[in-house]
């Protein structure tokens, strides 16, 4: 897995960005990058992890970890329908 882009490190304040894993910190990264990304650390994210794995995140942690506007996009963008 690539390294976490540096741009994404104002996101990630309480963590060495350089210590984090793609990997074991995957939980916190899709959140931050789902949230706060731009469009070049969306591909990233999507270039990473395999979208089942994105979509089985949002489904399992999405409603408690991004705000609404964010959650309804990724489902809508995601196609992620209501169970």
């Amino acid at each position: 897995m690539s390294a976490i882009p540096i741009s994404l490190k104002p996101f990630f304040q309480e963590y060495d960005i350089n210590k984090l894993s793609a990997e074991k910190d995957a939980h916190t990264i899709i959140e931050r990058v789902l949230q706060f990304g731009n469009r070049q650390e969306i591909k990233w994210l999507f270039s990473t992890y395999a979208s089942k794995s994105i979509i089985e995140w949002i489904n399992q942690f999405g409603e408690d970890k991004l705000p609404q506007p964010h959650l309804n996009f990724w489902q809508i963008v995601l196609d992620i329908k209501d169970e």
